[in-house]
């Protein structure tokens, strides 16, 4: 007899995945669960929930470590082919992109927490560092959000001049930088420090204020300014 994938619906019905979460609410499946509806079946030997569970293990059932993955890493698990980890990738910028919809842009930016939220959500699960820049008006408005950098794991290359170019061309009056660690080590590098009195030195020759840095990870932040760096 030819061996054929475990499907969800060769489960008891109490098990299913599916009809759980149309009687019961999505709220009551498992991450795994969930995953697994995804999936749609299992392998030969495992079902959708145990290749799932696998998955997770990758990220150490961590939803946020997940959504640093990559094409590559999730086929790397068995079971997992090109199609179902583009499913997966498809699924998690979903929900990053509904958690960057909920928190509108701030007119005006009151302090570092205005900072971080808006920072955490737009690179926070990245897997690779970016280097960012508002510019604001003299009522800390914000006039541009640009992208000035980006890298690998743990560095970026950025250039002062050009920030300081741009912020001229936006006439603005201050200047805040944000840029994400994907390690979640939040404590500034070397090269952190360094930039940070480059471009303080750089905007200053033109009466323009270095607001903050702020380094982000997944839910939390640090800032030069709130710890006296600047």
């Amino acid at each position: 007899m030819a061996e054929t994938n475990l499907t969800i619906k060769d489960w008891a019905e109490d098990d299913r995945p599916r009809e759980k979460l149309r009687d019961k609410g999505a709220q009551q499946l498992s991450n795994a669960e969930l995953l697994a509806i995804l999936l749609g079946s299992g392998t030969k030997t495992e079902t959708a929930v145990d290749v799932a569970k696998r998955v997770l293990a990758i990220a150490k059932n961590d939803l946020k470590e997940l959504g640093k993955k990559t094409l590559t890493n999730f086929m790397q698990v068995k079971g997992i082919g090109e199609a179902r980890a583009i499913t997966i990738m498809a699924a998690l910028e979903l929900g990053r992109r509904r958690r960057s919809e909920k928190r509108e842009e701030p007119d005006k930016i009151t302090g570092a927490t205005d900072v971080a939220e808006l920072f955490i959500s737009l690179l926070g699960d990245l897997p690779h560092e970016e280097f960012w820049v508002l510019f604001l008006n003299r009522s800390n408005k914000i006039i541009e959000k640009r992208k000035v950098g980006q890298g690998g794991l743990s560095a970026t290359v950025v250039d002062s001049r050009l920030i300081a170019k741009l912020a001229i061309n936006n006439l603005a009056s201050g200047v805040i930088v944000a840029h994400n660690h994907p390690s979640g080590n939040l404590q500034p590098s070397a090269s952190d420090k360094q930039i940070t009195e480059k471009l303080h030195e750089a905007l200053a020759l033109f009466d323009i204020n270095l607001i903050d840095h702020i380094i982000v990870s997944t839910d939390s932040y640090y800032s030069f300014a709130e710890e006296g760096l600047l």
